[in-house]
């Protein structure tokens, strides 16, 4: 019969493996490293008296945080939370600028500050001012200022 490992050990393996996260691009050993936390705890209080037992605390309390990280990283990634950093076609919404191309049926060109874009709009001529309101791929959607 194997022995139970002592809480300590436990503990070490925990900030152990807690470091590995800092080191290591994986975002999973941090919840390793609460089931192995909580392993510790539940062996120093008596509760994980065998090596059976602190195994079976320490694959529950692993499969709990890795799920609890798993609802954590969904809201920080949720489309909610996404910004427009690097995706210079979003900020132009709202922008005003000048038809240089006449946009006929549906198609045309405007200028944007110092960019010519692609555009979809109702039929406007030439020097027609329009305000950006959307954007579908690299082309954006106008409509006439007022």
């Amino acid at each position: 019969m194997i022995p139970p490992i002592p809480w300590w050990i436990c503990a070490g393996l925990a900030a152990a493996v807690a470091l590995a996260e800092i080191h290591l691009p994986s975002g999973y050993f941090a919840w390793i490293a609460v089931g192995a936390a909580l392993t510790a705890v539940a062996t120093a209080a008596g509760i994980a008296a065998t090596l059976a037992a602190q195994l079976c605390v320490f694959a529950a309390a692993t499969a709990l945080s890795c799920v609890v990280g798993y609802y954590v990283y969904g809201r920080i990634g949720s489309s909610e939370n996404k910004s427009r950093l690097n995706q210079r076609n979003l900020l132009t919404v709202g922008d005003r600028g000048v038809v240089v191309v006449p946009i006929v049926n549906r198609c045309g060109k405007v200028r944007l500050g110092d960019s010519v874009w692609l555009a979809e709009g109702p039929n406007l001529v030439a020097g027609t001012a329009v305000v950006v309101v959307g954007v579908r791929g690299t082309c954006v959607i106008v409509e006439p200022a007022k």
